[in-house]
């Protein structure tokens, strides 16, 4: 399957919510009430039962999270202490850049990809990886731009709050736990979660109608580059020289790839800080990413 076959759809369904937004035919409110389903059931759910059903004996490997997280660590720190050099009055909004030069959309775009290009064991070991994800990058980002006018829970109270970090969780702690769920309920779940990926890249299609472009696109330009080229060389260099399997190597490097995820953006909202340059690296990211991702296809597999 070539990286053209692989990517096609998931492009497709992009287009689609664009189109859809553009025209009016799925208004602000409607995507609104989408959106909340996607987010907040449907992945929640797909995420869950996929971290429920994983084998742990074949996925866990704590040589592929430090392969996969030491250089993304490295990698945020690096944006952050760049542009906190550059401008020593916005640390605030270096976290904010880390945060955009390293977090992955690793569930709509990055997960697809590595299914049909890899198969879905490849998917399960995504799963195990992405649990500390959001956890760890939110934490840091949280941490590094607070004021610490407030507590330490209430800097990282967002974090526990997180729908995917908390479905990630419960399914690992269900699944180690051996907590065996009824088949009935286990069907109504995976209805549930059916839609999640096609729904959620829709969405995302949508919603890029909200965006701009036009006021930060230098600086949305240089994170993206950061993001799709220099994160992803990292952890392949990092992959490679701990000897770890091609396709370990081509699942971490392929999750390194994806481009910005949405969540970063709303960290930035809530946080009050660079939302104009994490909107517009969104976009460009996204729209740059089939060009990127074709490229490490082509190395990779």
């Amino acid at each position: 399957m070539t990286p053209i076959e692989i990517l096609f759809p998931l492009i497709f369904l992009v287009l689609t919510g664009y189109i859809c937004g553009k025209t009016g035919f799925i208004a602000t409110s409607q995507l609104e009430g989408l959106r909340r389903f996607i987010f907040y059931i449907a992945i929640p759910v797909f995420l869950f039962l996929n971290m429920y059903q994983a084998d742990l004996d074949k996925v866990a490997s704590s040589l592929l999270l430090i392969a996969f997280y030491t250089p993304v660590v490295l990698c945020y720190l690096l944006v952050f202490g760049l542009k906190w050099l550059i401008h020593r009055h916005a640390k605030a909004e270096a976290a904010m850049w880390g945060l955009s030069g390293t977090y992955s959309n690793t569930v709509l775009v990055g997960l697809p990809v590595i299914i049909a290009a890899l198969g879905t064991e490849a998917g399960s070991l995504v799963f195990m990886i992405i649990t500390f994800h959001s956890a760890l990058l939110f934490a840091l980002s949280f941490i590094l731009s607070s004021n610490s006018k407030g507590s330490f829970f209430s800097v990282l109270k967002p974090l526990f709050i997180n729908p995917i970090v908390l479905s990630i969780t419960l399914g690992l702690l269900f699944n180690a736990l051996s907590v065996a769920l009824p088949e009935l309920f286990i069907s109504g779940l995976e209805w549930l979660a059916k839609p999640a990926i096609a729904g959620a890249l829709f969405v995302l299609g949508v919603s890029l109608v909200q965006y701009s472009l036009i006021q930060a696109w230098k600086s949305a330009l240089l994170l993206s580059i950061t993001k799709l080229v220099m994160l992803p060389l990292m952890v392949f260099g990092f992959a490679t020289w701990f000897g770890l399997s091609d396709t370990h190597t081509a699942v971490l490097t392929l999750m390194a790839a994806s481009p910005l995820g949405v969540n970063a953006y709303l960290v930035a909202r809530q946080q009050q800080c660079a939302q104009a340059t994490l909107a517009a690296s969104v976009v460009m990211s996204t729209l740059l990413s089939p060009l990127s991702m074709s490229a490490w296809l082509y190395v990779l597999i």
